[in-house]
């Protein structure tokens, strides 16, 4: 099982991979061109909103919800009723978020009120956000019939497309930076064209593939569909589910509003840096598991069920670690290098490096609530991440209070990395509760040598990068040789204490009764 489930991750992470360098680069060119000045704020939260949406209701809440109900109708109904299924979701889908869209449309002013009330008072980033809102809303409702076709894709073992679409989103931002941009008399307003079209594109780019598994739907509006109605029960609790980070990310902009010019950038470019590991790893493992989880709760094969969420686990675990231990303790080295260029300075790098230290303390445990949470909607039980989503919502807000005052932006990063901590804490203590999860033996042997190798890693840095100062002042290919050096010996060094540690490969891609 675990070697289907590992080469099936491996193509996911690829793709996702490839998907976060472009993205990478195209945060690079922003950064270069657009700083973190008040017109770049103003996009943030333009953007924000359609992808907060995006990741809240498609690839949240419906995914959540409709590839367990499409997997079940893969194991017991036949060929044509499946495609009546997904021809009757697919115009139901479709017609909500039309309406959806158009409400977005005609009430940006007041959304943007709503998520960034700080913006009201100033009216030039007010203006700003909402004619650019306008132009990205519609991003909405392509992303979300994307969301839709992967989802199926995804059921049929077709994981690779879904993970790479994202590359057109990059490289449609970083054409609208380089080429609409200048044509503007606010050059930003280029880059939210850019988003629009990215929509488009990479809602084309999947139909093809649908239509060669012969999965191509016929779209019908039917609320009254069984399976529609199905899906759309399921997905009302599951708002409130594995999406809640996406709820607190949205907080912290609102939050952010209020603070000086740049705020909203900082969090926006720390958000990105920090979303690396979360998607190549987190989120291709957890793409990988929802798909096998419902089969294995049709099929009522407990024990397989939670050993692929021990397996999972543990890979997130493995990687999700490190992942914060080098952005916690090199934040700085890592943002001076990819990011100060332009307009993006010495003090955006500064600034910018306390919210990603912050966020880093969440890297982990966001990967695990993906993870965790996957084992509650594949049996269907959409009510426990409802109520785990909610308190970890108002912790959140509590934390945002108390850490904003003193700590300012990384204030805000440091609340989400809190409320994420409780979050993953409460599902795991529930599943395990219910009995749908019983860890295998050698979680302690396993845990000890995580946390050898990543003591080993987090020393190695601390003592290997040096002073941030001495990076924001040097030329940008002494910073690229010297980050690349200094990431190639943590590589070396983690894998090293794992190894000194007594981990070996055949402990993670094999499930064992025994890991000594």
């Amino acid at each position: 099982m675990s070697k289907s489930l590992f080469k099936s991750t491996s193509v996911v992470a690829s793709m996702t991979m490839i998907s976060r360098i472009f993205g990478f680069l195209r945060d690079m060119v922003t950064a270069h061109l657009f700083g973190a000045a008040a017109s770049f704020d103003a996009f943030s939260v333009a953007f924000r909103i359609p992808n907060f949406m995006r990741r809240l209701f498609a690839e949240g809440s419906f995914s959540q919800a409709f590839v367990p109900v499409l997997s079940e109708y893969q194991k017991q109904k036949s060929p044509e009723e499946i495609k009546q299924f997904i021809g009757a979701m697919a115009g139901t889908l479709g017609f909500v978020l039309l309406c959806v869209t158009i409400g977005g449309i005609v009430l940006a002013p007041w959304i943007i009120r709503l998520f960034a009330p700080g913006f009201a008072t100033e009216g030039a980033r007010f203006d700003m956000a909402v004619t650019m809102l306008r132009i990205t809303f519609p991003y909405l409702l392509f992303i979300s019939l994307t969301a839709f076709a992967g989802a199926i894709l995804n059921t049929h073992s077709r994981f690779w497309v879904a993970a790479f679409t994202p590359v057109f989103l990059n490289i449609c931002m970083i054409a609208a930076a380089f080429y609409l941009a200048p044509r503007f008399n606010i050059p930003i307003v280029g880059l939210a064209w850019g988003v629009f079209v990215a929509g488009i594109v990479q809602f084309i780019f999947q139909w093809p593939f649908l239509k060669k598994i012969g999965m191509l739907p016929s779209p019908r509006i039917r609320f009254y569909d069984s399976g529609v109605r199905r899906v759309l029960k399921l997905m009302v609790p599951a708002l409130f589910g594995v999406s809640v980070s996406q709820v607190n990310l949205l907080l912290d902009t609102l939050f952010a509003s209020f603070l000086i010019v740049g705020s909203v950038s900082w969090l926006y470019y720390s958000d990105r840096l920090m979303e690396f590991p979360l998607g190549v790893i987190g989120v291709a493992i957890s793409t990988v598991i929802l798909p096998h989880l419902s089969r294995h709760h049709a099929s009522s094969a407990n024990e397989d069920f939670s050993q692929t969420i021990d397996w999972a686990l543990r890979c997130v675990l493995l990687v999700g670690l490190p992942a914060a231990v080098v952005f916690a303790m090199i934040s700085g080295p890592l943002l001076s290098t990819l990011l100060q260029h332009g307009h993006f300075d010495a003090r955006a790098v500064m600034m910018t490096r306390k919210s990603l230290s912050m966020f880093a303390i969440g890297i982990a445990p966001f990967m695990l609530i993906k993870i965790l949470a996957a084992g509650f909607y594949a049996k269907q039980d959409m009510r426990t991440p409802v109520r785990i989503g909610i308190l970890a919502m108002i912790a959140n807000m509590v934390f945002n209070i108390i850490l904003i005052w003193p700590l300012k932006h990384a204030g805000i990063a440091l609340a989400t990395s809190l409320s994420a901590i409780l979050n993953s804490w409460f599902l795991f203590y529930f599943l395990h509760k219910q009995k749908i999860y019983v860890p295998r033996e050698g979680w302690r042997f396993f845990s000890f040598r995580l946390c050898f190798a990543n003591v080993v890693l987090a020393i190695f840095l601390w003592f290997g990068s040096g002073d941030i100062h001495e990076w924001v002042s040097h030329p940008t290919l002494w910073r690229v040789a010297h980050l690349s050096g200094l990431l190639f010996f943590a590589i070396v060094i983690y894998f090293a204490g794992l190894w000194l540690a007594g981990l070996r490969p055949r402990d993670v891609l094999i499930p064992q009764r025994q890991i000594a």
